[in-house]
């Protein structure tokens, strides 16, 4: 159980990991951890292009769950890392449904935050009778205004920041940010597109906590492939039309869902929980009133570990 001190599980190793070639460009790293005959769970990390975390296993009871994590494509230990080719959500959703194949599950509960959460519901829609319910956090539904907010929204709270990711582009490109970061960031010239994936990943990393927090060592895997892949994928709108995640919520709306949102989450604002919340009435929507966008905030982690042990106690996963 989680102890006093924290609201995640023990540590937890992997039971097994490995490589899975999904094509002839992309080979993508996976594990898989807790209870071999437990409740199977797949976890989609965000970015795209963040990749895993120690502790995104975490967030559930070894005992009763087995859960299967990933590196999607161009992201963490799959290679090759920041690779923008053959990657959209179709491919990754075509990834995911690989995985549950290698792993012979029949269904599984579905957890993703952030741009997890978008891939969640972008891979449910797409195979409903796949999953067995979601937990989703920080929901970001890749919207032209949520995509807008992201780059431009976000001066209002910090303009320090904002003024800092704009001081590298001539004034003549500040009119389109993301088209002037996406054609630095896919430069050949190392001395182009180092100062630019970095730029562009701490421009979302400061502002991730809702309290400053210690900053961290640079990481250039993180910063790459957070870079190029969150860029690639706002510049393609994600592979989805408008709204789509919003217009075929019908075909998930009879699966139990709990998402939990940041009050104060200045990179997937909470309009877009409340939206889906409002589409999908049997959702539980859990606002969490002293956080931001962090999954390791503790009013967060606490939330998403009470839907994990929620769901446990849910008679149709027994």
């Amino acid at each position: 159980m989680p102890d006093a001190i924290s609201p995640l599980f023990p540590p937890l190793a992997p039971r097994r990991h490995g490589m899975l070639a999904v094509d002839a460009l992309h080979t993508i790293y996976w594990e898989e951890c807790g209870n071999p005959d437990g409740v199977p769970v797949v976890f989609l990390h965000g970015g795209p292009g963040a990749g895993l975390s120690l502790q995104h296993r975490r967030f559930f009871d070894p005992n009763h769950y087995r859960v299967i994590l990933f590196d999607q494509r161009g992201a963490g230990k799959s290679t090759p890392l920041g690779e923008c080719r053959n990657n959209t959500t179709q491919l990754l959703i075509a990834d995911i449904e690989r995985l549950r194949d290698q792993f012979g599950i029949e269904q599984w509960l579905v957890f993703g935050g952030s741009w997890g959460s978008t891939l969640a519901l972008a891979y449910g829609e797409a195979h409903p009778q796949r999953c067995l319910g979601f937990i989703l956090r920080g929901i970001f539904l890749c919207t032209d205004a949520e995509i807008d907010w992201f780059i431009n929204g976000v001066r209002w709270f910090y303009p320090d920041l904002y003024d800092e990711f704009v001081a590298p582009i001539p004034a003549s490109e500040r009119g389109d940010l993301l088209a002037a970061y996406r054609r630095r960031i896919l430069s050949d010239d190392p001395a182009v597109y180092w100062p630019a994936v970095r730029g562009w990943s701490r421009f979302e990393g400061r502002r991730v906590f809702l309290l400053p927090q210690p900053e961290e060592r640079p990481n250039d895997a993180l910063d790459l492939g957070v870079g190029r892949l969150e860029s690639h994928y706002m510049a393609n709108r994600a592979f989805l039309g408008e709204d789509q995640l919003i217009g075929d919520i019908g075909r998930i709306a009879h699966l139990p869902a709990v998402i939990v949102q940041g009050r104060y989450d200045v990179i997937c604002p909470p309009l877009s929980a409340y939206r889906l919340h409002q589409a999908w009435r049997g959702a539980h929507l859990r606002m969490i009133p002293d956080a931001g966008h962090g999954a390791l905030e503790t009013g967060i982690a606490r939330a998403l570990v009470a839907a994990t042990e929620q769901f446990k106690r849910r008679q149709c996963f027994d």
